[in-house]
Parts: C-alpha cells; structure tokens; sequence
C-alpha cells in the first residue's frame, strides 16, 4: 500500500477510542474490583467475553454511520412518527442522565480521595472541567477531541495498571480465569453487570455519529470498503485498550484485594489499595478514576446531543445541555446519598435502554436496503443477535436482583 494510502487509513483511527472510554468509566471500575476482590480470577473470563461482544456491537454501530451517513438516532429520526420519536427520545434522553450521573460521581469521589474536597465540590469541579473538554471539540473539531480523550485513556491506563506491577498476578490463576464458571449468586449478579455493562446505550447512538465525522472529514478518496477495514482497526484497537483496563483491574483485586472488606464502595477500594499495595499505587488509582469520569462525562454529553439532533432535530447550546444533565448528580450527593448506591441506579436506568439502541442496531445494519452492499453477512447477523440477546436477558436480571436487594 503507498505511503500516502497508509497514513490516510492511519488517520482514520481515532472514533472508537472515544467510545472506548464508556467501557471504563467509574461504574466498571467499581464492578471490575469487587468481582475480582470477592471471587478472585473466577470472572476473568467474563471480562474477556464482554470484550468480545463489545467489539462486534460498537463495529455495527461505526459501519452504520459510514454507510448511510448518518447516525443511529438520525435513521430513526427519519423513519418514526413524530409522537414516537419523542418518547424514544425522552428514554435515550434518560439513559445519558444516568450515564452523566455515574460519570460525575465518580470524578467527585476521585477528587475527594485526592484533595480530601467534599462531594458536592468535586461533581461541581467535574461538571467545569467537563465543559472545556467539550470547547475542545468546539473550537478544534472531532480530531482534537479524539486526542483528548485518548490522552486520558493513556493516563488511566497508568493509574489502572500499576499495581499489576507492585502485586502482579499468578498466571495460572489467571489462566484458569480464562475456564467459564460461576461460584454461586454472588458471582452471577456480578457477571450480570460486567456483560449488562459492556453495552452501553448511549455510545452506540454516538459511535455511529462519530464515523459519520470522519467519513466527511477525513476519508475522501477512499472507498467504503477500505473505510470499514480501517474501523474494524479503530474498533478492535480501542477495545482492547479498554479491555486490558478492565482486566487489569480485576486481575490487580484478585490478586491483592481478595477476601478484603470494604471493596463494595471505590472509597473502600482506594483504602484497601493503600493498605495492600502501597499509598502510590492508591495515588494513581485515584488519578486514573478521576480521568474515568471527566473523559466519560464529556463523551456522555455529546452523545446526549447527538441524540437530540437525530430523533427531534433540535439542539441546545453546549452550557445548557451540560447544566441540566448535571442536576441529578448534584441533587444525589446534596441529600447525602452514598455513591455507590448513585452509580447501581444508573447502571439500572443504562440497563433499561440497551433493547431501545441495540435492536434497531441490529435490525438497521442487517436491512439491505439500508445498507445496500454492505449489509452484515449471515454469520455478523447471527453473532450480534446473539450478543443481543445475552445483553438483553443478563440486563433484565440485573435490573430484578437489584429491585429485590
């Protein structure tokens, strides 16, 4: 391939990184070290296996917005009725509420570790940060807020990783992770929210409208097929940045954290690590966590956008959208309720609107005359709908177990 080619398609990568970021945002961070503090490597290859789906469903999402031109929320803003589309809107208007709600409160607990700041003060810190991240993209484009993110995707993985370092793992352990089994309910409910987690419904809807940008921008000369190579690149590059972050951080709790109390809070967890691996690998976390949230708060808020433009073409300006989406966090922590408890009710509000983002996905990307040529072979349509439904049924039992305690 020429040289020119080569770096064109290198440029391209970029988009998944951003989606990339829900898949370790505070809410995994605080799944991820309970399974491993409390059941060790059993779960290892829960992780391994949420990766996997997460792969071929954020793949379908780019491939729709590079073939159509358009983003998930847009194709369904074309082909619903207005009554319809505003109900679907309001539920994916939900779903990035309670994203932005588990991505504030955990940037307020890191800033709480760090600087000792109360709650409230860190979600307000979180939030301001959060808005310059956004002016970014603002300002600079899609590109430079794909850095941006990237930037704090590589900081996590310093803070996230080191104690793999300071305690690493048995690889035998770690190997017979890799065998599937489950130790009774406790580790059921867990596997649940680490694959219920996997899907996050509000980077599908922004996923598709990220290629969207880079085909415009970025892809000229190329034809579609070579644009949907270098996703898959994007997709599984990402993705597997994200995934070693995840199992990193189960793999670090099994080996360090087992047996330990506490670990059900990330307060508890920074405590544990202090006493277990070191007051510096505790530092780390903590910095890791806080750019978990401020990159996933920032990402949940465009996708908030997106969807607005796609299902009822209407925007906001950037401040208000921020702003409101905001509110519920600050309530939360103003009338003192624990974080954890905060970031369990939004992944149940998440898990709620997986079916509403990943079956049209599925049924969208498998129509030929929505996708034309490349509409998703037999075996792509029997694996995502599979995905689909193993995300769907665990998110169902998720969302039981957590009403009945």
């Amino acid at each position: 391939m020429p040289t020119g080619r080569l770096r064109q398609r290198f440029r391209l990568l970029g988009p998944a990184f951003v989606a990339a970021v829900a898949y370790v945002d505070p809410g995994n961070v605080a799944t991820n070290v309970t399974a491993g503090a409390k059941h060790g490597y059993a779960l290892v290859w829960v992780v391994v296996l949420a990766n996997a789906m997460a792969v071929i469903v954020q793949y379908l999402s780019a491939k729709l917005g590079l073939v159509t031109g358009r983003s998930l929320a847009g194709e369904l803003g074309l082909r619903l009725p207005r009554p319809l589309r505003v109900v679907y809107w309001i539920q994916a208007e939900a779903v990035v509420v309670a994203t932005d709600l588990a991505e504030v409160v955990g940037g307020a607990v890191a800033l709480h570790l760090l600087f000792t700041l109360p709650l409230l003060l860190g979600a307000l810190l979180t939030v301001a940060v959060s808005l310059v991240v956004l002016r970014v993209e603002d300002t600079r484009g899609q590109t430079a807020l794909e850095h941006v993110i990237m930037s704090f995707l590589g900081l996590m993985a310093v803070g996230f990783v080191a104690g793999l370092f300071v305690g690493p793992p048995d690889p035998g352990d770690l190997v017979r992770g890799l065998t599937p089994s489950l130790t009774g309910n406790g580790s059921v409910l867990l596997a649940s929210g680490i694959i219920g987690a996997t899907v996050m419904p509000h980077v599908i809807y922004l996923h598709s409208s990220l290629t969207v940008g880079r085909l415009e921008q970025r892809g000229a000369g190329l034809p579609t097929r070579a644009l949907l190579s270098a996703t898959r690149a994007d997709v599984v590059a990402a993705l597997c940045v994200a995934g070693l972050l995840n199992l990193s951080l189960l793999v670090v709790a099994a080996a360090n954290l087992r047996g330990a109390s506490g670990t059900d809070t990330l307060q508890g967890v920074h405590r544990v690590i202090v006493s277990e691996l070191g007051p510096g690998v505790a530092m780390l976390f903590a910095v890791a966590l806080l750019g978990s949230g401020l990159a996933s708060t920032a990402v949940g808020n465009t996708a908030g956008a997106e969807v607005m433009r796609g299902l009822i073409h209407r925007r906001v300006p950037r401040i208000a959208r921020r702003v409101v989406t905001a509110v519920p966090a600050l309530v939360v922590l103003a009338g003192g309720t624990e974080p954890s408890k905060a970031l369990v009710l939004s992944q149940v509000v998440l898990s709620l609107g997986i079916p509403f983002a990943l079956i049209p996905l599925l049924v969208l990307t498998s129509r030929r005359d929505v996708m034309g040529p490349h509409v998703n072979r037999w075996g792509t349509t029997a694996a995502a709908g599979c995905v689909a439904g193993l995300v769907v049924a665990l998110n169902a039992t998720l969302v039981c177990l957590t009403v009945r305690g």
